[in-house]
């Protein structure tokens, strides 16, 4: 563009003696054009080089969206980061939009949000083949899955395990009414969180408690015995920390939840794809976890943690 311009320069001063005749006017304004239009395809490219990319606020989203992140800067990508949504319902709007480029989903939480009613499997390969018409109707993709399986786990202390004789989520019946649940705000519409344990379980708390995804709201209010119950999840590494206890779940409520990229479909080339897929084969729910307790109980940053795990994994050229 600046030799361009330039030129443009230099054709001015050439015909500047024609200047009370017109041409020069008209060569001014053809220059100008022609500058304004390299310009603006440069432009293009620089804004087609730039991706957003999102997550929810919790140790592990976070933690893959920046591991997302960093591979799409080393592909020359810039790369705008947005990890301060609070919920799938918040940030798949912004997906759809066009606002955000780039996420990492969970295969049956994304298919129930957008097949409300349906009933995903154990096997992930079975949901991403029911998820992928759904995910392209609406302009996106979801490339590999991985074998990182992130479920919900309904999780209580020791104490009130001890003392309730609770190992099972159906233990919860008989005392339910008596205590209170906590997890995200959208939790009693979810059909893997409140809204499924009162339908398979019948489960009817005394009170819930609107906190976040399990993050550290809600760990703190189990931690501090503001709640009874909580919605974590099983890759979660305050857990065994904190030697709290993740009742079984009895009923087959839960489904297989593998992390997965979700992309809009317009952004996607065959090199954001490899360099994404790449993630995805190495992240496994032991390393997950491991990954998850530096954050949340090593007070680790989830950027730091994030490249580690990249840099080790040689995904990065």
């Amino acid at each position: 563009m600046d030799s361009l311009a330039r030129d443009m320069r230099g054709a001015g001063k050439v015909q500047s003696g024609f200047r009370r005749r017109g041409l020069p006017f008209f060569v001014f304004v053809l220059a100008l054009a022609l500058t304004t239009t390299a310009c603006a395809l440069l432009g293009d490219d620089d804004r087609s080089k730039r991706l957003t990319v999102g997550a929810v606020t919790f140790a592990e989203n976070q933690i893959v969206a920046e591991m997302y992140s960093l591979a799409l800067e080393d592909a020359g990508y810039t790369v705008d980061r947005r990890f301060n949504f609070q919920s799938r319902e918040s940030l798949q709007p912004e997906l759809l939009s066009g606002n955000v480029d780039l996420a990492p989903e969970y295969l049956a939480s994304l298919l129930t949000s957008l097949e409300p009613g349906s009933e995903p499997e154990s096997d992930p390969e079975s949901n991403l083949e029911r998820l992928e018409p759904l995910v392209e109707d609406k302009g996106l993709e979801l490339l590999d899955a991985s074998e990182a399986n992130n479920t919900n786990a309904i999780v209580v202390g020791s104490e009130t395990a001890g003392r309730l004789k609770l190992d099972e989520v159906s233990d919860l019946r008989p005392h339910a009414a008596e205590l209170v649940f906590g997890g995200p705000p959208e939790c009693s519409e979810r059909p893997f969180c409140l809204k499924g344990l009162r339908e398979v379980y019948g489960l009817e708390f005394d009170v819930f408690r609107k906190l976040d995804a399990g993050g550290p709201l809600t760990i703190a209010a189990l931690g501090s015995g503001e709640i009874d119950v909580a919605l974590l999840f099983t890759t979660s590494g305050v857990i065994a920390e904190r030697e709290w206890v993740v009742l079984e779940d009895d009923k087959q409520l839960q489904a297989a939840d593998n992390i997965t990229p979700l992309i809009r479909s317009e952004v996607l080339t065959p090199e954001l794809a490899e360099r994404l897929d790449a993630i995805s084969a190495g992240l496994t729910t032991e390393a997950m976890t491991e990954l998850n307790a530096r954050v949340e109980v090593g007070s680790e940053d989830f950027r730091d943690v994030a490249r580690d795990f990249i840099e080790q994994q040689n995904l990065l050229r």
